[in-house]
């Protein structure tokens, strides 16, 4: 078990939060659970091949933990006060950060006080990363929270190869251009050597701000700027999902059972809509349920024979904003069911709750039509979950094109969420659509997904940072 000793890993991977959450049972007494989570997948290999470690918030504010090793990781948790919490977290995050980078659906806040718990937490983060990281290793930074650390831990650590990923949407330049601590964030950022987006948009707009307000240079075509005398890679990473697992998942004869279970639970209808999303004001669920009642009302499709699933995962249950729009949702479904529901087969089915990842896939195993709406999306992975699960060739795709997974899942039917005549008129297309025609395109999506997975995406946003083989790390 590492004792925190200094400069102990080739390979660091930072994150807010670890890839196991430490949780107060209500006796009092702690334990580790394991947070599922793409990222663990696609990066637990290489951190066991270069033992390697993981920096990161243990998820309970005030514990004081030292490092430790789960399940072979070496983990090294950072302190996080409750009200670090609140204004680091909650507030500059996702109260700042989140609204302006997903085109200001929702107003951002800029409290100054958030800006400088944000500034301090980062540190925290780069101080406890540069006693972890051996002489020459290579730290990849994860997500918005933890913008200002690759230029916080260049200053500490100048031996140090430094990649970022950010897995929201970079924003155009004229909202970032609201923020009031903009020129910071950039010269954060360029504290790595490489910067990874999930579209080429992200890359050019952050360009564009770094020559702007940086003083950075342009450097070797468009996939680089010079900051001082150092290069800085810009580029796209389109992040994914481990979709043979998933393919594997959905063939297994427990699987397709329940899926045949869910579809007689719901009385055997002739055709399944569902939604699976985190409950955020960004991912349209209410456009789509508004799609879906219309098409009641205009007798287009009969509840009789076409109901509505929407799962929507708890999220960030103390902030007000959402706590409303809950209440928004739950009331749009109340009143579709009110109209057009009967006694014992409800219209709209809307669970507030997580599932098990067998229970999901079986969910998509059993779903003939997809609604992927939000209003802007980094990527949206639940598009690339569907397509992995239907191993059968079955089921349509309606997808957002303000979804990054747009770019790359052509042959979904694309829409504009703000549009509801448009998600309306696509998800009768996709309800009635033929069945060849259907299969046509889900064979194309899946051709996608399958040979574009999360290991390829950590290998190439890593061999493009220069990280060297196991054997090499270790000379």
């Amino acid at each position: 078990m590492p004792s925190g000793t200094a400069q102990s890993a080739d390979f660091v991977v930072v994150a807010n939060r670890l890839p196991v959450d430490l949780e107060k049972l209500p006796d009092g007494s702690r334990r580790w659970k394991r947070s599922p989570g793409g990222l663990v997948t696609a990066l637990e290999p290489m951190l066991r091949s270069r033992d390697g470690a993981w920096v990161g918030w243990p998820g309970l504010p005030d514990a004081d933990v030292e490092p430790l090793v789960e399940d072979g990781l070496h983990l090294h948790p950072v302190r996080l006060s409750a009200k670090e919490v609140e204004e680091y977290y909650e507030g500059f995050s996702n109260g700042t950060l989140w609204p302006l980078y997903h085109d200001v659906v929702a107003p951002p806040v800029f409290h100054r006080h958030w800006w400088q718990a944000y500034v301090r937490v980062n540190e925290r983060f780069a101080e406890v990363t540069a006693q972890v990281a051996a002489k020459g290793a290579t730290v990849w930074v994860q997500d918005y929270q933890l913008q200002l650390l690759p230029a916080a831990l260049r200053e500490l650590r100048p031996d140090l190869r430094i990649g970022f990923f950010l897995h929201i949407p970079f924003p155009p330049t004229e909202l970032f251009m609201q923020l009031p601590w903009r020129k910071r964030i950039v010269e954060g950022l360029l504290g790595a050597d490489l910067v990874g987006f999930h579209t080429p948009g992200g890359a050019r707009n952050f360009r564009w701000l770094a020559t702007r307000l940086a003083g950075a240079s342009p450097g070797h075509g468009r996939t680089e700027v010079i900051v001082g005398d150092r290069p800085v890679k810009l580029g796209p990473f389109p992040i994914s999902i481990d979709s043979g697992e998933l393919d594997r998942m959905s063939r297994s004869p427990e699987v397709q059972e329940r899926a045949k279970q869910i579809r007689a639970d719901l009385g055997d209808p002739k055709r399944v809509v569902l939604g699976v999303d985190r409950l955020d004001y960004t991912k349209g669920i209410d456009v789509r349920l508004q799609a879906f009642e219309e098409l009641l009302a205009e007798g287009r499709i009969d509840a009789e024979d076409t109901v509505m699933i929407q799962l929507a995962t708890p999220s960030r249950e103390r902030v007000e904003h959402y706590q409303r729009m809950r209440a928004d949702i739950e009331q749009a479904v109340g009143r579709i069911n009110g109209e057009y529901a009967r006694v014992g087969h409800p219209a709209v089915h809307y669970l507030h709750q997580s599932l098990p990842r067998e229970e999901l896939v079986a969910f998509f195993v059993a779903a003939d039509v997809m609604l992927v709406t939000p209003l802007r999306d980094g990527m949206n992975l639940v598009a690339k979950e569907y397509v992995a699960c239907r191993s059968d060739n079955g089921g349509v795709l309606v997808l957002s094109e303000f979804a990054g997974a747009a770019l790359e899942l052509k042959d979904a039917l694309l829409v504009n969420p703000h549009d509801t005549d448009g998600v309306k008129n696509a998800l009768y297309a996709a309800l009635t659509m033929d069945r060849d025609e259907g299969r046509r395109r889900m064979r194309a999506l899946r051709r996608q997904v399958l040979s574009h997975d999360v290991d390829r995406w950590a290998r190439s946003f890593l061999d493009t940072l220069g990280l060297p083989p196991p054997e090499e790390s270790k000379s």
